[in-house]
């Protein structure tokens, strides 16, 4: 599940876990480069937020955009709407059961101490199916509607304890807080220790280098293994005293209740990231997005009833997800380019989202786009993202929350982003709080 390790000169990338990897030097523009030598999966892209205009340049001139490396082997980056949504809704073309980030090639051996984890969204039908069937009723709409006082009453006490006139972490306050609080509640975690789940969840994804989250693959290991054995305590509690909780669905499903070591940790990562970072991030990513687009909140101020129709259109333009990975079953083309069997194909949501020839005026914040709901963030076909109405719920509740209590959230600074590819994300977004005054 790892991302892969990629070394691209020409884009200044280190290869991340090298000894004494430095970053060097700025990114150039990409219309200074050869459009080939082109990777959007170097993190540094992201980390700094250049991403949108190399995507802007692939989207016009090269719209399935071919790398291919020593470590990770072929790939193809598609970036229109119309091709990614193609694909992502063909399993039987497209597979997922070799990874759905970019990784480890078809037939290729895992680098060393990497762990070889299996998810159900890593798999295709029946397999896929019959364990996502197992979870899905857990976000189920009768289960979120029972949900939703418990997400209201945690968002207002949260919002309600934050400093006024004071500058404060708003990924670390609101949005892990609350995504936390929800993960121990759906996996009846032990509260005092949910925090586990954020780091487990950011190590899952995060690209070795030194001083980083992790530095190796070692540490991803270890620390996944600690996540492994702490959920194994909970299976052995739940076989004997069930709930309704998703370890006691995966320990009672009649599909899941033999799961490998292996398979369970996959399983438990994929509803940990699908349940913490997709929300964490779309939730710092609506502060940011109405501060850079004032216009939008006082519309929002205004009408409060566009709060629903904003939730969609900011995961359109936030996509905290950036793509996800499908391979080739067979020989085939995609935009006049002939794909290989075995070749991996990364459908990059991100850019996606920004295509102007779907959406009109795609880099900017429109709270009252018509077609929002059409974004691609959740996926398309048998693999969308089971948890979307839940993600949408939180979203919902927060900004209710946050338009009864403050006057405004301005942020203090440009945010610090996730050194990563794959989740377009925030660590860190300095804000001041102005409540509403009586």
């Amino acid at each position: 599940m790892s991302e892969a390790q990629i070394d691209k000169p020409s884009i200044e990338q280190p290869r991340p876990g090298a000894e004494g990897a430095e970053q060097r030097g700025p990114i150039p523009s990409a219309y200074d480069i050869p459009i080939e030598d082109i990777l959007p999966v170097n993190p540094r892209l992201w980390s700094e937020h250049r991403w949108q205009e190399y995507f802007e340049r692939l989207r016009a001139e090269d719209p399935v955009h071919f790398n291919e490396t020593e470590l990770a082997g072929r790939f193809w980056s598609l970036t229109k709407y119309a091709d990614i949504k193609k694909v992502d809704s063909d399993w039987r073309n497209f597979s997922s059961a070799n990874g759905i980030t970019l990784g480890i090639p078809v037939d290729a051996e895992l680098p060393e101490g990497a762990l070889n984890i299996s998810t159900f969204i890593a798999q295709d039908p029946p397999i896929h199916d019959v364990q996502r069937k197992t979870v899905t009723s857990s976000v189920a709409p009768p289960n979120l509607a029972a949900m939703e006082s418990l997400i209201r009453e945690r968002t207002c006490k949260v919002l309600d304890s934050l400093p006024e006139d004071e500058t404060f972490d708003w990924v670390d306050t609101v949005s892990i807080e609350l995504t936390t609080m929800m993960l121990a509640t759906l996996f009846d975690f032990p509260f005092e220790d949910r925090r586990k789940l954020t780091r487990w969840s950011d190590v899952t994804f995060a690209i070795p280098q030194p001083g980083g989250l992790i530095e190796s693959e070692d540490d991803r290991r270890r620390e996944l293994l600690e996540c492994l054995e702490y959920f194994s305590g909970l299976w052995q509690e739940r076989l004997k005293n069930p709930g309704t909780d998703l370890v006691s669905m995966l320990a009672h499903g009649e599909d899941t209740k033999d799961l490998t070591p292996m398979n369970y940790l996959g399983n438990l990562l994929l509803l940990i990231v699908g349940g913490n970072d997709t929300t964490r991030n779309s939730m710092t990513g609506s502060i940011y997005a109405l501060n850079k687009f004032p216009e939008q909140y006082d519309k929002l101020v205004a009408k409060p009833e566009l709060i629903p129709k904003m939730v969609a259109e900011l995961i359109r333009w936030q996509t905290p997800l950036a793509y996800m990975r499908r391979t080739a079953n067979n020989d085939c083309e995609i935009g006049e380019k002939q794909i290989k069997k075995g070749d991996q194909i990364l459908m990059w949501y991100a850019s996606g989202n920004r295509d102007p020839e779907m959406f009109d005026h795609a880099d900017e914040l429109d709270i009252e786009r018509p077609n929002s709901r059409n974004h691609l963030s959740f996926g398309f076909g048998i693999h969308r993202c089971m948890g979307n109405r839940l993600a949408e719920l939180q979203l919902r509740i927060l900004w209710e929350e946050i338009l009864a209590r403050f006057e405004k959230i301005e942020i203090q600074e440009e945010p610090e982003r996730t050194f990563s590819s794959f989740v377009n994300g925030y660590t860190r977004l300095p804000v001041k709080v102005r409540r509403k005054r009586a």
